[in-house]
């Protein structure tokens, strides 16, 4: 379970948000909603590590996700707003690299089959630099089934995907969530999801 509470953050002297509190256990996500601005992006970052908030605290199991290190990353895959995938490399590259930052190495034969899942069919040895935009945010998304994460954290993780590809992601958190998986995630639209809570800032 990830158990927020108290959290606050400032930018300068401007207070993006204040007292955010809330729960997620197995089976639930959680929709962020507010303007651009409002600190979306800083709340998601800061549940990952990568931020410090100027208040509050983020427990992972009970734990505070500072004192759990890499124990807490290696349960949790976050994929922010800009795509991290390198423009040089193929896509397959691209999910063989993450792995292996990751400390892992992945099956070609699946890493192949979920790239053609995210509709990269013959597409999978040109480089990411050749793609479209909704192709390259494809190949960031692949990581969701080639990284096994109890907890996704997701910054406008529809952003460039037509409707096709959005009701797959759509289908994909469902299975996570089925599975005893959480999410987080933002997005500007409405959500093709059903039953999760929501937290506006």
């Amino acid at each position: 379970m990830l158990a927020v509470s108290a959290l606050s953050c400032l930018r300068g002297e401007r207070r993006l948000f204040s007292d955010v509190a809330f729960e997620l256990a197995p089976g639930e996500w959680l929709h962020v909603q507010g303007e651009n601005g409002a600190g979306k992006t800083t709340l998601l970052r800061a549940l990952v590590g990568l931020a410090q908030p100027d208040e509050g605290e983020i427990r992972w199991r009970g734990a505070p996700i500072g004192k759990l290190g890499e124990d807490y990353r290696r349960e949790m895959l976050y994929l922010g707003h800009h795509g991290a995938v390198k423009e040089e490399l193929t896509p397959l590259e691209n999910l063989r690299l993450a792995a292996a930052l990751d400390g892992r190495k992945l099956d070609d034969r699946d890493t192949i089959a979920t790239l053609h899942r995210f509709g990269l069919k013959g597409r999978e040895e040109l480089p990411v630099r050749c793609l479209s935009a909704g192709q390259k945010r494809r190949v960031l998304l692949a990581r969701l089934v080639t990284r096994n994460a109890a907890l996704w954290v997701l910054d406008e993780p529809f952003t460039a995907l037509d409707v096709k590809a959005i009701e797959m992601l759509s289908a994909l958190i469902g299975e996570h969530l089925a599975q005893g998986g959480m999410a987080i995630l933002t997005s500007h639209q409405a959500m093709p999801m059903a039953n999760g809570k929501v937290m506006k800032l």
